[in-house]
Formats: C-alpha cells, structure tokens, sequence
C-alpha cells in the first residue's frame, strides 16, 4: 500500500494558508503518484512539491501529501533556500506537519548542503574571492547565528584545509588569534583566508571587522603567514577586504 495517501497521523494545527480540495493520490494514474512517477520518469520529472511529498509520506483527511507540501512551499515562496533556515518548530506551524515530518524534511535538507560542502572540499585553488566564496558557502548558507572560520593554504593556494573557530550569536562571534594561528601553524599552512557570516546580511563590515583584520595580518606578517583575504560571507553576497584594497 503507498502511504503518500491521506492519512490523518501526525497532523499539526491549521496554518495561515487556505488548503485547496484534493483527491488522495491513490486515486490518481499511476505514472502520477510521485513515488511510482520516479521510478518511471525518473527523479528529474518530480516538481519541489513532489519530492517533499515522498518525504512526507501522507496527508491529512482533506489533503494529499502533495497538497501539504505545495502549502509549505507557498510560504516560503517556493524558494529552497528559505525552507532550509527553517527550524522542527517551524515547520510543524503547517497544517499536516507533525514532528517526524518535520525532522525528515530538515534532515533531507541536510544531507543536500553536506553534499554540497563535501563537492566543494575538493581540491580547490583560490585564485580570487568568488573562489573563497563559493568554497565557505555550503558550510555558511542559511546559519541563524555568526562563525568565524579560517582557510589554511598551500603554496599554490590549494586549500589544504577549513577549520571553523568558533560560532556565537546573532549579532557577532569571538575569534581569538591564538587559535586561528594554532590551526595554521599545526598544518604548515603557508597561508591564510578569514572568513565569517553575517546572518544579518548586512555585507559591510564594522568597526570591529576592519579591527581584527589589520591586527590578524599584523600577526600573520610575524609569523610569515600572510593574510590573503578577510571574506564577510551573506547568502546573498559577501565583502571582500582583498577586493576592497584594505588588506
């Protein structure tokens, strides 16, 4: 038996969104059903809503698991992206979303940004800022909270390694020189990248940022282990303290 059907378990209360009307999907053709329409199709023919729907694996008593998603996804504006920085509790304000759906949908999306991370961990040279960019962004995408991170270099600026050192709140995150130094000088690193997030989106820099950049590279220059770059990262862009000409 399919259980992407309309069963009524793990129900949460009704939402903000009106819930159209819908059949179960039993009642559908069978290269419809999202489950049988993948194994036919393939997982490229599945719409967002689809996919989620398998994860789901049932409706309520008015609603098709399909009908569930397609909800959820409205109040993100079908954008992926949104529903990733969504919480368990969130998610469980959606009529038809319990607590286990809602954990299989965070813990799907997961596993999507560690996919991400991992492909991009792979033998990356950093030849200008969009490289550093790209390569943090799986590991800072969506974060409700600051991090501060270092990229350790070889001399070809191959990535050698990305070590997170440490991670606060909202509005800002200690990075204690002793330990961004330590992590490059156990590796033999020949040089180093900074980069921290703003969940703010804010990409300027503050007073503080442009304060520790200067004192970090005076520390690097001691130690022979230049400061390439200090990157402010936002999911929708970052700052660059190399591009700007303050490093």
């Amino acid at each position: 038996m399919d259980s992407i059907d309309n069963a009524t378990e793990d129900e949460s209360p009704a939402g903000s969104y009106q819930a159209p009307v819908s059949f179960s999907i039993k009642s559908w053709a069978e290269e419809d059903r999202p489950r049988e329409k993948l194994l036919l199709k393939g997982r490229a023919a599945l719409s967002d809503a689809e996919l989620m729907a398998i994860l789901l694996g049932s409706g309520t008593a008015k609603l098709s698991a399909v009908d569930v998603a397609k909800l959820v996804l409205a109040a993100t504006g079908n954008d992926l992206n949104q529903l990733a920085r969504l919480s368990v509790k969130e998610l469980m304000r959606h009529k038809g979303i319990g607590e286990a759906k809602a954990i299989t949908i965070v813990a799907a999306l997961e596993l999507g940004r560690r996919r991400k991370e991992t492909a991009a961990a792979e033998r990356t040279t950093i030849t200008c800022s969009t490289d550093i960019y790209n390569l943090v962004r799986p590991a800072l995408q969506d974060l409700p909270h600051e991090e501060f991170w270092v990229i350790l270099l070889n001399r070809a600026n191959v990535v050698m390694r990305q070590e997170k050192i440490s991670s606060g709140g909202v509005a800002g995150t200690v990075a204690d020189p002793k330990m961004i130094f330590k992590h490059a000088l156990e590796q033999l690193a020949s040089s180093i990248i900074l980069v921290h997030n703003h969940p703010s989106g804010n990409r300027q820099p503050s007073a503080a940022d442009i304060a520790l950049t200067k004192k970090l590279k005076e520390a690097g220059k001691f130690l022979d282990l230049p400061v390439l770059d200090h990157l402010i990262y936002t999911d929708r862009g970052y700052y660059s303290f190399a591009d700007e000409g303050i490093l």
